[in-house]
């Protein structure tokens, strides 16, 4: 256990960081789900619903340091890519 007063408070920050991260994660992994259950059923009106969301949710999650940039543009590179072969089938 930290004795200093800065390190006490970089503890608590910490914590609050690695929770937000956590939501913000999960939340990214519903939403993926969601997609692939869409695209799974043949759904494309709400799978093409649900790519635009997962885009938007994963460069916002960029944006804010929770997730590479590099990361999150190759999940949505190849979301797309499954929605594009979905549809062409």
């Amino acid at each position: 256990m930290a004795n200093i007063k800065s390190a006490k408070k970089r503890i608590s920050v910490i914590a609050k960081k690695t929770a937000a991260n956590r939501r913000v994660k999960s939340h990214l992994k519903a939403i993926l789900k969601n997609f692939e259950s869409a695209i799974a059923t043949r759904d494309l009106d709400t799978a093409k619903e649900k790519l635009a969301l997962a885009e938007k949710k994963l460069m916002q999650a960029a944006s804010k340091g929770t997730i590479h940039k590099n990361a999150a543009s190759r999940k949505v590179s190849r979301i797309t890519a499954r929605f594009n072969k979905a549809k062409a089938e």
